[in-house]
């Protein structure tokens, strides 16, 4: 009837397509309320069904300007990963089994693409809704089944593992973006990425953050006697063998979780349209689960600190200037290496897949604990020089046993890295602070100026500290510190004055005064005495 270059049953097949899209449209429209996902997911299943099978009928011709034109060539890049299928890739959930049948064809290999199909775009909002749904009950169940299983066992195989429903979660939303973006690649991808954004964040809150052990304030007291007499075991630490591998199958999780959000990331900007791409971003969610590590290594960290605190509280009150011999370490070094022979060995072993983490905590420990070991030294007064001997050795012994967490208590040897042993180098300042104090006090320039030598520090609280370690009288401090200040150089103009400074070789003319000075002080302290 109709010449055949006017592809007339094509049109009219196009036309009915419009019909259809129309009519679907104001369906919809009157009965929003009654659409829900599984029905919205089976038309738009039959509907793109239709879609392919027209683009194997017809050319697609007659959806251009002109008649009797070719298919045209897709206008997206060929290298787009929108156009690369996923095989294998089940893109169904267990509830929405039935879309997995069959995928929506790709809008460059159907001219027909969304012809009628776009008429479903306003509702898919019912889909988002679901997903929503979906993952609060899943979210839900995770906390409950952890309620119900516990934490991972210490000594077991998943001890210090990521937990399984970490990986339950991503497979989750791997089916959920697949299947989302088969239906639209434009602002359903973004709310449904507003909805992983949320369950990430509870995921942290509820499943990590929310299970970490709380940490007791309560150290409890310990006496010299009390460290005599104490016991070798697991009660000694404040977290449990079972608590600290929670804590570390936590931390191991939230790192397999970062990692892994970072992917999604990078998969949900594939998959949305070009347009949209920088409303993705998963920033703050990444964030989230750094600051879960961060927390589960200073929990890691104050645990140890709290069970050492106790041990230096005792080293700063015992009486060194009545010890008459030197011997092997001190009790309270015996208790600080047992907590660390006690806590490193678990911790290492739970972070094995995640060494860079087990480093941190070394490094955060050692930061922390040395300065508090260096305090409490201070405080240690009066000092006999065997004294200072005692302490002296047993500083060499926290160095060593602080140089090997890597080894403690395994039969492989395990280098510890330079990031590491470079923070441990600090304990050579406390090595430097009994060296002083093992030397004489006389004459006091050379006191003074060997103190600037080794320890190069310009505060004269901390020289007076080192003064009251040696049992020197207020009169005999007074001079002294009278000369530190005289042997101190002068800050360059404009420089911030602080405790550590640069100790510069002094001019004839300064070195001339200091000397007449420091006569004077001598003359003054001879009348003194005298």
């Amino acid at each position: 009837m109709f010449p055949e270059e006017w592809c007339m049953t094509e049109r009219i097949a196009v036309e009915f397509c419009h019909i259809t899209r129309v009519e679907l449209a104001k369906v919809m429209r009157t009965r929003a309320k009654e659409i829900e996902v599984k029905l919205l997911l089976f038309a738009i299943q039959r509907t793109t069904n239709f879609e392919g099978l027209l683009a194997k009928r017809f050319t697609g011709c007659t959806l251009t300007d002109g008649p009797g034109q070719k298919r045209p060539d897709s206008p997206l890049d060929p290298t787009n990963p929108f156009l690369e299928d996923e095989p294998g890739e089940d893109v169904g959930t267990e509830k929405d089994e039935d879309l997995a049948k069959s995928r929506k064809p790709k809008a460059p290999d159907n001219p027909y693409h969304g012809i009628v199909s776009r008429c479903f775009d306003p509702h898919l909002y019912v889909y988002i809704e679901s997903q929503d749904k979906n993952l609060g009950e899943l979210i839900d169940w995770f906390v409950a089944d952890f309620r119900a299983q516990g934490p991972p066992k210490a000594g077991m195989e998943e001890g210090g593992a990521v937990l399984p429903s970490c990986a339950d979660l991503f497979v989750c939303y791997k089916k959920c973006m697949v299947q989302c973006s088969q239906l639209s690649m434009g602002e359903p991808m973004i709310t449904l990425t507003t909805i992983f954004q949320k369950f990430l964040r509870e995921y942290a809150w509820k499943i990590l953050s929310g299970n970490l052990p709380k940490s007791s304030s309560n150290s409890g007291g310990l006496t010299i006697t009390s460290l005599l007499k104490e016991k070798e075991g697991p009660e000694a630490a404040k977290f449990t063998v079972d608590e600290l591998c929670l804590i570390c199958s936590i931390l191991s999780t939230a790192e397999s979780c970062l990692a892994t959000t970072q992917q999604l990331e990078e998969k949900l900007k594939e998959k949305v349209d070009k347009i949209l791409v920088e409303r993705i971003s998963l920033t703050g969610e990444m964030d989230t689960f750094s600051t879960v590590i961060s927390n589960s290594i200073q929990l890691l960290v104050q645990d140890l600190d709290a069970v050492c605190d106790p041990a230096l509280t005792a080293m700063s009150k015992m009486p060194w200037q009545s010890v008459e011999h030197v011997g092997d370490q001190s009790p309270y070094v015996t208790s600080i290496i047992m907590h660390i022979k006690q806590n490193v060995p678990i911790i290492r072993d739970n972070l094995a897949s995640t060494r860079k983490y087990f480093t941190q905590f070394c490094i955060k420990f050692t930061n922390s604990f040395i300065p508090k070991f260096i305090n409490h030294l201070l405080r240690c007064k009066p000092i006999s020089m065997v004294g200072a001997e005692q302490l002296l050795l047993d500083t060499h012994s926290l160095k060593t046993v602080l140089l090997d967490p890597p080894s403690i208590g395994s039969q492989v040897l395990h280098k510890a890295p330079a990031s590491y042993t470079k923070v441990v180098k600090g304990l050579t300042c406390a090595e430097m602070i009994l060296k002083v104090v093992m030397a004489p006090h006389e004459p006091p320039v050379v006191f003074v100026d060997n103190y600037i030598k080794l320890l190069a520090d310009g505060n004269p609280e901390t020289f007076q500290k080192i003064l009251d370690m040696k049992g020197l009288k207020r009169s005999e401090q007074s001079s002294m510190l009278e000369l530190f200040r005289l042997r101190l150089p002068t800050p360059p103009s404009g420089a911030d004055g602080g405790p550590s400074l640069s100790f510069s070789t002094p001019t004839p003319e300064q070195e001339s005064s200091r000397i007449r000075k420091l006569e004077k002080l001598i003359k003054k302290r001879l009348y003194i005495e005298n």
